[in-house]
């Protein structure tokens, strides 16, 4: 993801994802990646705060449209990577 232009923030501003797609994906992951690690990050109406502390920081965000009949069936999924810089 380096070379990716960055989105502006505040410490803990709301950051909404906004998919304009019918169906809606009924499951979703979104995860903080470092060079060391990765974390999930809590979601909540599609919506996450950003980090509190100054910093460039980078997210994966993955979506899935489950099927609704058959347990572990994805009918598609779709993998959305940006990088936000808190000041």
């Amino acid at each position: 993801m380096r070379g990716k232009e960055q989105i502006k923030v505040k410490p803990g501003e709301k950051i909404t994802f906004v998919m304009n797609y019918e169906p809606k994906p009924n499951e979703f992951h979104v995860l903080q990646v470092s060079e060391s690690d990765e974390a999930e990050v809590s979601v909540k109406d599609n919506s996450f705060s950003a980090p509190l502390q100054n910093g460039i920081y980078y997210y994966s965000y993955g979506v899935w449209w489950m099927d609704e009949q058959e347990e572990n069936v994805s009918n598609g999924d779709a993998f959305y990577n940006f990088v936000i810089e808190v000041e």
